[in-house]
């Protein structure tokens, strides 16, 4: 993939089916905009510039990363890495690394179908970067305005040997730390991720990876709505201001991951794939968030909550891949069958207790401990799932009709160390059928009709499991690759409905519980094309209505959720001069507009539009020399990226300016 155009993609179909054949939505991020746009340590930053996602709903947070598809949240169940899960519940989250993604591919609607339990909005799988014949050789150093550092680099090649077979390498890592826009908070991480991939034939291959990562950070904002998004009798609180306390606030992040990819081209006709990964993370988090102020706006105190939690999950990923390629009379078939197992245990420890005040125009720290009471969880979750799942994509000349089906079994058991021991079992079919049709001058109409299962993990206020969620959608789109221009551009209209969807609980806002149904129904549009080798461009806008079309409680229908904008618009382009006296100078720039959202389930709290700008300039030289300077929010805007509640806003990334100089040989 060179530039920003991918012209097939594995996601859609776990095949290697073009972009322009899939009757989904799918759009592809390369490494190549990753860099351009110099994204460091937040994964959902990458996500800014695609249609039908929001990302960095909750912020500056440097803990997780959070992003919408479709106006769903999608980063616990929805986050893929190589096309395997890695899921999350409470606070046991992943946290995946921007430069060591080779690409991210970004499959929108309900696609458990052949992945299993997913967000009904759509699924985010990042592909790692894995040994290749080409070498390489990169070094890569930077620093933000903010004084956080890092150190990159990515080595990889052949090992030189005698006689049949091929062995390849890779060494991936960063160490990056230093400060943030807001007081007593850093973010500093590191990882390392090696690979070696065997060749004994040019008919098998063995690839085998694993990843070690640390990241200790502290939590940001939960601030009031008066104050953030409106003025309070003071003004504005300051987005510098550190709500918790640096005496008892820690988040620190273990995170290990073992796999292997391994395929085999049985016949010129049949080839088998199995992936396998095992992934351990260790989240520890302790500190104080604001619950609203703790009498009235002018007096500028805010009520603490002192939070603790513990999250160890395990979890193991086998999928199993029988890929066969056939015709019957004028019918080309593309089949695949497999076979998917997932286990999932959560070790799950949480505490509330109450905190001091702070005032927000003079704060004091150092007074707080770190929690230390009894705890209201402590459970031990176990989910275990196995699927058999079908798809067969059949060729008729220019039409292409691709059906799928899954079946999935799905067991939990709760361990409850705090009440009584809870199981169920579930078992749920999805399927999808589809149609695309191309034209001779590259405009290719589809549809598609596909359902969707998400078992959920957790349990609600009153002890009990939660259910299962369910989905289904219809989609129509067009896709268009002009000839003679390597681009793409593609309009989608779609129908998704959410059945089962997890809120918070207005009893107990520390629990989730389950309403009726929630309807996203819009309009997706995406450019992408490399213009020339020098000038690449990405573009996207959606316009959606999100709104809850049933529920218990009649007056929430027809109401949208709280943080989630309903439509949002950006445009991305970079270009290189090749010739001239500006020869490896280039520039490159782009726009996000978010659109409002609410603050509150009544939509009487409005959290207002913003519009940002991001710029880039590079240079290379000598055929190894990389500089960039690049700048997120160019004009400094300050901004709520969105509330939860009205006690809970957020704000987003100040102007954050990083240097950087690569070296490569």
């Amino acid at each position: 993939m060179n530039g920003y155009v991918a012209g097939r993609s594995s996601s859609g179909t776990k095949t290697n089916t073009p972009i322009i054949e899939t009757p989904q939505s799918v759009s592809v991020i390369s490494a190549q905009q990753i860099r351009d746009q110099k994204i460091v340590s937040k994964f959902d930053e990458v996500l800014r510039y695609t249609p039908g996602v929001i990302a960095g709903t909750y912020g500056a947070d440097f803990r997780n990363d959070w992003f919408l598809i479709r106006g769903f949240p999608a980063q616990n169940e929805s986050l893929f890495l190589d096309g395997l899960q890695l899921f999350y519940t409470s606070y046991a989250s992943w946290k995946l690394q921007p430069f060591n993604l080779e690409r991210v591919e970004v499959l929108r609607g309900p696609s458990g179908i052949l992945y299993g339990g997913s967000a009904p909005g759509g699924l985010v799988n990042a592909v790692s970067k894995l040994p290749r014949a080409e070498p390489v050789r990169y070094l890569e150093t930077g620093i933000n305005n903010h004084g956080n550092a890092y150190t990159a680099f990515d080595i990889g090649g052949v090992v030189p040997q005698s006689g049949n077979g091929q062995t390849l390498y890779r060494f991936v890592g960063q160490v990056q730390g230093g400060g943030t826009q807001t007081d007593y908070t850093y973010d500093n991480n590191f990882f390392f991720a090696p690979s070696v991939t065997w060749r004994p034939d040019g008919d098998t291959k063995l690839t085998v990876y694993a990843t070690a990562a640390h990241n200790n950070t502290r939590a940001e904002n939960f601030l009031p709505y008066v104050g953030t998004v409106t003025n309070a009798p003071f003004g504005r609180i300051p987005t510098s201001l550190f709500a918790g306390d640096p005496r008892a606030d820690r988040f620190r992040r273990e995170q290990e991951t073992l796999g292997y990819q391994f395929e085999k081209n049985i016949t010129d006709s049949l080839d088998f794939r199995q992936n396998a990964r095992f992934a351990h993370v260790d989240v520890f988090y302790t500190g104080l968030y604001g619950l609203g102020y703790a009498t009235t706006p002018a007096a500028a105190d805010i009520m603490r909550g002192n939070f603790y939690a513990r999250g160890v999950a395990n979890q193991l990923n086998l999928d199993n891949q029988l890929e066969y390629r056939f015709a019957t009379g004028a019918l080309q078939h593309t089949a695949l069958f497999g076979v998917d197992l997932k286990h999932y245990a959560l070790d799950d420890r949480q505490g509330f207790g109450a905190g001091t005040n702070l005032n927000v125009l003079n704060p004091v720290y150092g007074v707080n401990a770190p929690f230390n009471a009894a705890l209201y969880q402590d459970v031990y979750l176990t989910q275990g799932m196995a699927a058999v799942y079908l798809q067969d994509q059949v060729k008729l000349d220019r039409l292409t009709v691709v059906l799928s089906g899954r079946q999935d079994w799905v067991d939990l058991d709760n361990d409850n160390r705090l009440g009584p021991d809870q199981s169920r079992k579930d078992s749920k079919f999805s399927g999808r059928v589809g149609a695309i049709y191309n034209l001779d001058f590259g405009v290719a109409p589809y549809v598609s009709y596909m359902t969707g299962y998400n078992p959920i993990i957790g349990v609600n206020a009153a002890g009990r499991l939660q259910l299962p969620e369910t989905s289904e959608q219809t989609e129509v789109g067009v896709k268009y690759e002009p000839v003679g221009l390597n681009a793409r551009f593609s309009v989608a209209w779609f129908d998704l409905k959410r059945k089962n969807a997890l809120t918070t609980d207005p009893n107990n806002p520390l629990f989730q519980t389950q309403n009726g149904e929630i309807t996203s129904r819009g309009l997706e549009l995406e450019a992408v094309a490399n213009i020339t080798p020098d000038f690449k461009l990405v573009a996207s806008y959606t316009n959606y209505a999100l709104f809850v079309s049933q529920d218990l409680n009649s007056a929430l229908i027809g109401t949208v959720p709280t943080n989630t904008p309903r439509e949002f618009a950006s445009v991305w382009t970079d270009y290189t001069f090749s010739d001239g006296p500006l020869r490896g100078f280039g520039l490159g720039g782009g726009v996000r507009y978010i659109g409002s959202s609410f603050a509150d389930m009544a939509n009487t709290a409005l959290v207002p539009s913003f519009v940002l700008g991001d710029l880039a300039m590079h240079y290379e030289w000598d055929h190894h020399w990389r500089a960039a300077l690049n700048v997120a929010n160019v004009t400094d805007k300050i901004y709520v990226a969105s509330c939860a509640v009205i006690t809970s806003c957020y704000y987003g990334d100040r102007r954050r300016i990083t240097a950087s100089l690569a070296y490569k040989w």
